[in-house]
């Protein structure tokens, strides 16, 4: 199937112009309109001629394609303002049989590792996913951070690429197929076409447990599920996947229902990430080295995102509490010094509509914790519950997590 891809401004009388639409021709062929940016349109159109045969592509000018949508979207008028981009392709699904060489010398992303159609505008975004997938762990290796073996799970990526292919076979047969089964199509995939149905397997960073540890949303491979909560600092609902901004860092997330009942664990915990000899007490400190020889690139978000507020601990991890307790229960002066430090990334579990702990583990007693490992992608490494007494037991799992990549 040849389709053609073109995207500007439209002059129409097509009523749906501003919805996501599939209009099925059965003389020439169908078309996708997806309303964009900048009120321009995109249009998806598939070019074949009357006899079932293929259309040469050097015929398939912008001239001919649009003649061809008038034909199709008859009897609605149908005029370009301006084209901003035009292309076709024969639509065809490839994947790279490896995403990086064995010395970990060469990487490749994008189109150099898989090619598929556009119709649901995937490819900038597994693209950008790619190279983000990239960026953070050669950011921890080259500061000398990370073992030279965190290179190797850039692999990872290549089971995405794999997913994004199966589902982009099917959503071409589905366009061919009319607007029903297209319609069927987008209603099934739409988890992995938003972008949080892109998963990882088992590996280094991501720990899956073959039963599921808690009763709730979050599990290894997958990013963090939304959910809201509010600010202790300044008293703001936030949304918690989304408030700790990226900057090459992990997240640890502690949810403890009550802090009160949870002193004993919390003291023992922390006390034991604090520590000088313990892995993050460690390489945090190398990391503070690090980045003060050679400090992150400014952007001009620092200034509302307040980057400095999440590095109070460390360059390389960010800690964050969230706790049911009410703000009148306690006071940070009440919790350990590491956590007075991340004041920014303690967190009331108090939104009217689902709790985050619900949301993100399902109930927990008040006499339990759920820790949580987070990557600097946003997707979730491990997570596990614990009781009151094994704060110490914890401390050697997060160092377990964290000493397999680590240097």
């Amino acid at each position: 199937m040849l389709t053609l891809a073109m995207a500007g401004v439209i002059d129409t009388d097509f009523p749906d112009l501003w919805s996501k639409v599939a209009v099925r021709s059965h003389s020439v062929g169908s078309i996708l309109w997806i309303p964009r940016e900048r009120n321009m349109t995109r249009l998806y159109v598939e070019l074949s001629s009357t006899e079932g045969e293929r259309v040469d592509k050097t015929k398939a000018t912008p001239e001919y394609v649009m003649a061809l949508a008038r034909k199709a979207m008859a009897p609605f008028k149908l005029d370009w303002k301006s084209i901003e981009w035009f292309g076709n392709y024969v639509v065809g699904q490839r994947v790279a049989s490896h995403f990086n060489d064995d010395e970990m010398q060469i990487f490749i992303a994008g189109d150099a590792g898989h090619c598929h159609s556009a119709l649901a505008a995937q490819g900038a975004n597994t693209s950008m996913h790619d190279s983000f997938n990239l960026a953070w762990k050669l950011n921890l290796v080259c500061r000398g951070l990370a073992k030279r073996s965190l290179l190797a799970t850039y692999e990872e990526r290549r089971k995405v690429a794999m997913d994004l292919i199966r589902f982009d076979a099917e959503h071409c047969n589905a366009f061919e197929q009319g607007e029903v089964a297209l319609a069927k199509n987008f209603d099934d995939n739409i988890r992995f076409i938003s972008g949080v149905g892109a998963e990882y397997s088992s590996g280094l960073l991501t720990k899956i447990q073959s039963d599921p540890v808690t009763g709730g949303a979050l599990r290894p491979g997958a990013l963090l599920a939304p959910a809201k909560v509010t600010r202790y600092i300044d008293a703001n609902p936030v949304d918690i996947q989304l408030d700790i901004p990226m900057l090459g860092q992990f997240r640890i997330y502690v949810l403890v229902p009550d802090i009160l009942s949870m002193k004993n664990f919390l003291d023992a915990f922390y006390a034991r990430l604090k520590n000088p000899k313990s892995i993050l007490g460690r390489v945090s400190a190398l990391a503070q080295q690090s980045y003060n020889e050679s400090p992150r690139g400014k952007a001009a978000s620092d200034e509302y995102v307040q980057p400095q507020r999440y590095t109070t601990v460390s360059h390389l991890f960010t800690l964050s509490l969230v706790t049911k307790s009410s703000k009148s229960d306690f006071e940070l002066s009440d919790l350990p010094d590491i956590l007075q430090q991340s004041r920014w990334t303690l967190y009331l579990d108090n939104a009217d509509e689902k709790s985050c702990t619900d949301k993100w583990v399902g109930k927990l007693n008040s006499n339990e914790a759920a820790i949580i490992n987070v990557r600097p992608d946003g997707y979730v490494g491990s997570l596990s519950l614990w009781t009151e007494k094994e704060g110490d037991k914890a401390a050697d799992w997060v160092e377990e997590y964290y000493a397999s990549f680590l240097t």
